[in-house]
C-alpha cells in the first residue's frame, strides 16, 4: 500500500532545526548537522513541518510504507551512519516497539554492523548518549559543581528597561526599540545563565521566545522584520546548546534580509548547566 511520507533533501538541509518543533510525531532530529526522517512508523505524510524549512528542504513523496516492514526501513536507515541507525533504535525504544527493536537488532548483527548501542531491553551502552531532543533529557545537577567559571560579581539589580518582553506581546512600535541594541534570547537562557543581566542585558532592549513550543515562526518573522526598521543597531542572539534552540538564528537572519539590514549578529550559546560556550 502507498501513503505519503516527507522527505529530506540534504543538499538543502542546513540544519537550522524548525522543522523539528513543527513535527508532532517527532520523526525528524538533527543528527550531524542534518535534519533526518529517523523512522518512516512515525510520520503521518501531513506534512506539517514542511511550511517552516526556510530552505525548502523537505517534500512529500508518495511510495510503498504500508504494511509497515523493519527491514526494509533499516536497509535505508544504516545508509546514514551509526548516528541515525542509533536514533532509530531509540524512537523504537521509547514508542514500545519492542518487536519492531528486535527485528531491527536481529537486521544489523546478521549486517556484521556493529550495534545496538541500545539494547533489546532499552539499556544504554555505557559511554554513549541517549539520541532524540536534548532539550527533554532529564538531567540533575544538584551534586554536580557547576560547569561556569565566572568569578565576576552578579549585580542584584535587574537591568530589564521595558515590558513586556515575549515576542507575542511586544509592539513593534514601542518607543524603546528605537534606535536600541538589541538582546534576543531563548527564554531558558536567563534561567541558565547566571549574569544575563550584566552579561548580555544592561543597556538594551529584550526579546524572548522558544521555537521548539511557541511553533509561529512565520509571525515570528514578520514581527522581527518590522522591529528590525526600528534603526536597531545592535543585535546579539543568545541561545541553548539544544539542536532546536538554534532555530532562533535562522529566523533573526531571515527576518534582517526581509527588513534590508546589514548588521552583525552577535551569536552566543549557552550550556545547559549554564556556562557561556
Amino acid at each position: 500500500m502507498k501513503r505519503n511520507v516527507i522527505q529530506i533533501d540534504e543538499d538543502k538541509c542546513d540544519g537550522c532545526g524548525l522543522c523539528i518543533p513543527n513535527c508532532p510525531e517527532g520523526a525528524i532530529q538533527i543528527i550531524e548537522g542534518k535534519a533526518r526522517l529517523v523512522s518512516d512508523l512515525f510520520c503521518d505524510g501531513l506534512g506539517a513541518c514542511i511550511g517552516h524549512c526556510p530552505q525548502e528542504a523537505i517534500t512529500i513523496e508518495e511510495r510503498e510504507a504500508e504494511p509497515y516492514d523493519e527491514r526494509r526501513v533499516m536497509e535505508n536507515i544504516v545508509k546514514s551512519g551509526p548516528g541515525t541507525i542509533r536514533a532509530h533504535l531509540h524512537h523504537l525504544k521509547e514508542h514500545n516497539q519492542t518487536e519492531y527493536l528486535h527485528q531491527a537488532i536481529q537486521f544489523l548483527r546478521e549486517k556484521g554492523i556493529t550495534m545496538p548501542l541500545i539494547n533489546v531491553e532499552g539499556a544504554q551502552t555505557q559511554g554513549e548518549h541517549p539520541p532524540g531532543c536534548p532539550g527533554m533529557k532529564i538531567m540533575d545537577f544538584r551534586d554536580q559543581a557547576p560547569e561556569s567559571q565566572e568569578t565576576q560579581a552578579i549585580s542584584a539589580k535587574s537591568e530589564l528597561r521595558q515590558w513586556p518582553v515575549q515576542l507575542q506581546l511586544v509592539s513593534p512600535n514601542a518607543p524603546y526599540f528605537q534606535d536600541a541594541d538589541l538582546v534576543i534570547a531563548a527564554d531558558c537562557v536567563p534561567f541558565a545563565y547566571s549574569n544575563f543581566h550584566n552579561g548580555f542585558l544592561k543597556g538594551k532592549a529584550l526579546i524572548i521566545l522558544c521555537p521548539k513550543l511557541d511553533k509561529v515562526p512565520d509571525q515570528y518573522v514578520e514581527k522581527l522584520t518590522e522591529i528590525f526598521k526600528n534603526n536597531i543597531k545592535s543585535v546579539t542572539v543568545a541561545h541553548m546548546e539544544v539542536p532546536c534552540c538554534f532555530g532562533i538564528t535562522r529566523l533573526v537572519q531571515e527576518a534582517l534580509k526581509r527588513a534590508g539590514r546589514n548588521i552583525t549578529v552577535k551569536d552566543y550559546t549557552i550550556s545547559i548547566k549554564g556556562a557561556l560556550v
